[in-house]
């Protein structure tokens, strides 16, 4: 089997999103026990940075797919203490199977994927989060159906998770409205690759106006705790309430990666409302990670 990496969305094309998708709302749908394609096959979890969606869905579906999967920090390797990523990555790929890597640069998963001899996974990184994408897309197609021709509003920071939004506008061929503060706009070079696909608004209701999903992120993401009085002087404005969502289509959903902070980038009313999906997301993270560990070790 040719050795594939999950760096980003753009590692897979539009068709096999979709198909991707379709398995894991299988998985979802039925588990059968006696399935266990990965028997006898190890993940290596490294994450540098804390984890609760990312950690339990990778190890619980491992698990269920009959494998394993090791818990690695830096605190515990020697990642830690100054090894060169070039030399973990050739000597942890040659004990396992699979590694999934929650980090903050990107350069250190690509880095590792190059020296890899295992397919390699971002599990987060500062600048795409694709393995969330997964799972966002998958609550849509389950509640809504295709998302291809649809539109998506996010608004609050152009974040890893706008950079990955950004990417599944171009690959699933949805409308982005985009709206940001000034001075946290998406990197201009992803923006760029996205062609017409991408549009820029000066507040959140004008993004929301008439679209089926509305998408947010904290303002703060790990790494950026020293920066929150900051941000949320200049994401004052850019919080989605209830006439964000009056804006959008009347079944217009609401999506949130978690963890969520009720009353700044989104309302309480929003949050726990009826068009919010958040937990259905949440869960989605499990199966949509089980059929990509699928497709790319089976």
């Amino acid at each position: 089997m040719k050795l594939r990496h999950f760096i980003s969305l753009a590692d897979l094309s539009g068709d096999e999103i979709r198909a991707l998708i379709k398995r894991a709302i299988e998985l979802k749908v039925k588990r059968d026990i006696n399935y266990q394609p990965l028997k006898g096959k190890v993940l290596a979890m490294i994450f540098e940075k804390s984890s609760t969606r990312t950690r339990i869905s990778f190890e619980t579906g491992m698990i269920q797919l009959g494998g394993n999967a090791l818990f690695l920090s830096p605190r515990d390797t020697q990642l830690g203490r100054g090894e060169p990523i070039e030399d973990s990555a050739k000597v942890i790929s040659s004990m396992v199977d699979c590694i999934m890597l929650r980090t903050y640069e990107h350069a250190t998963v690509t880095t590792f994927a190059d020296y890899s001899s295992v397919p390699v996974i971002n599990g987060l990184s500062d600048l795409y989060h694709p393995c969330q994408l997964l799972a966002d897309m998958q609550t849509f197609f389950e509640i809504r159906g295709d998302i291809g021709g649809k539109s998506v509003a996010w608004i609050g920071d152009g974040n890893n998770m706008c950079h990955t939004f950004i990417q599944a506008a171009t690959l699933l061929d949805f409308q982005l409205n985009i709206a940001c503060p000034q001075g946290y706009q998406p990197n201009p070079e992803i923006v760029a690759a996205a062609g017409n696909h991408v549009r820029f608004f000066e507040t959140p209701r004008e993004a929301a106006s008439n679209v089926d999903l509305c998408v947010t992120d904290v303002w703060a993401s790990m790494g950026q705790e020293g920066e929150q009085q900051q941000r949320e002087l200049a994401f004052k404005g850019y919080q989605i309430d209830q006439s964000t969502m009056q804006a959008a289509k009347d079944d217009a959903l609401f999506m949130h990666c978690l963890p969520a902070h009720r009353g700044e980038e989104a309302t309480a009313e929003v949050v726990d409302g009826p068009q919010s999906v958040i937990f259905q997301e949440a869960e989605n993270r499990l199966h949509a990670q089980k059929a990509l560990l699928e497709l790319l070790m089976c």
